[in-house]
């Protein structure tokens, strides 16, 4: 879908590949995906989000200590009279 919209969106920008058959072959790509996610059992939706879950929070966790933006705006704050 991004080959699509890029293209409706950026249509003079440079294209190193080219894909058959636009609109087609991104709609009918999405269409199969979502056709492929929707058949999946339960548990297994059940396990991506415990883990999306879990890495969203290892993410955060981590950034909000170690944040280069956050470390110059707190010497940039210390650093005024």
């Amino acid at each position: 879908m991004g080959v699509w919209v890029l293209r409706v969106r950026r249509p003079h920008l440079a294209r190193p590949f080219k894909t058959p058959l636009v609109p087609l072959v991104p709609i009918l790509g999405a269409l199969i995906s979502f056709m492929m996610m929707a058949s999946l059992p339960l548990a297994t939706w059940i396990r991506l989000l415990v883990w999306l879950v879990t890495g969203l929070v290892i993410y955060f966790t981590y950034s909000r200590h170690h944040s280069r933006v956050r470390a110059r705006a707190s010497a940039a704050t210390a650093a005024k009279p």
